[in-house]
């Protein structure tokens, strides 16, 4: 089984990356495919998002796993992950994790961790999507090591999209220093106002400047206040209202993201055969 990594990140907080790699994991899984979500978010969003109200009170998480990859403890591929209600698999995780973080400052390959757990497990899966905490430390880093793409959710708002330089320098570095087939999927929007001009002007704006160099997903996610409500019973938006706009979007990006890898797959069987 060929396994596609994704970390989805943003140093900036509230711009739906735990919303994105919950609907987009599972409309994945109803395209047919098997996927793991990792929260590598010490506040648990993606892990409450997903019906566990209490993260913290967990005997095994994401942190568990990282300390069994620093001490070189042997675990089997199944360990700590949840079998969910929807057909995904989830790595959940709590604020032990900000206690990993510190300690990966003293470990010798502190980048490369998450790889070593993700290189285990992915032979189960075709995609495994990494919910990233909103920061460009040590835990993002492992991420992007362990991953072959990054999606960036940004909010249309000036102030949103101004951190992305920051963003694709510690991309840059990754890419050259640890991790050189790592690639950009593509930048998304969402909570996005299609009414108002400002929210229209930005998107168009981000569409020139990166454009000719990062993909822009032409799917945008609208702001609603079903999304809200889906979290909080738990739930992705497709068990919550699958006919909203919401839903919709998450179906036509979960294709977008379909063709990036169709694409992918079509040009290393193309560069293989010459």
């Amino acid at each position: 089984m060929s396994c596609k990594v994704i970390a989805i990140e943003n140093q900036k907080g509230g711009t739906g990356k735990s919303t994105t790699a919950l609907n987009l994991g599972v409309g994945l899984h109803n395209a047919g495919k098997k996927v793991l979500l990792i929260d590598a978010d010490p506040q648990g969003s993606l892990s409450i998002s997903l019906g566990i109200k209490r993260p913290d009170e967990l005997d095994i998480s994401l942190a568990t796993v990282m300390g069994n990859v620093i001490d070189n403890k042997s675990f089997e591929d199944d360990f700590g992950i949840i079998h969910c209600d929807e057909g995904i698999d989830l790595m959940p995780c709590n604020v032990e994790l900000s206690g990993i973080e510190s300690y990966l400052f003293t470990v010798m390959s502190r980048e490369c961790i998450m790889r070593t757990y993700v290189n285990q497990i992915k032979k189960n899966y075709d995609y495994i999507l990494i919910d990233c905490t909103p920061s460009l430390g040590l835990l993002p880093i492992n991420a992007f090591v362990a991953a072959e793409s990054i999606i960036v959710p940004s909010q249309p708002r000036i102030l949103s999209t101004k951190g992305l330089d920051l963003l694709l320098r510690t991309y840059s570095q990754v890419k050259r220093g640890i991790n050189p087939d790592l690639k950009i999927d593509g930048i998304l929007f969402t909570m996005v106002d299609a009414r108002t001009v400002n929210d229209r002007s930005v998107i168009e704006s981000m569409r020139e400047t990166f454009g000719m160099k990062i993909n822009v997903f032409d799917t945008f996610i609208p702001a609603s206040v079903r999304v809200t409500e889906a979290n909080m019973e738990g739930k992705s938006i497709f068990a919550y209202d699958n006919k909203c706009k919401v839903a919709d979007a998450y179906r036509n990006l979960t294709k977008e993201v379909l063709e990036i890898a169709a694409r992918e797959k079509a040009r290393f069987r193309n560069d293989g055969s010459r």
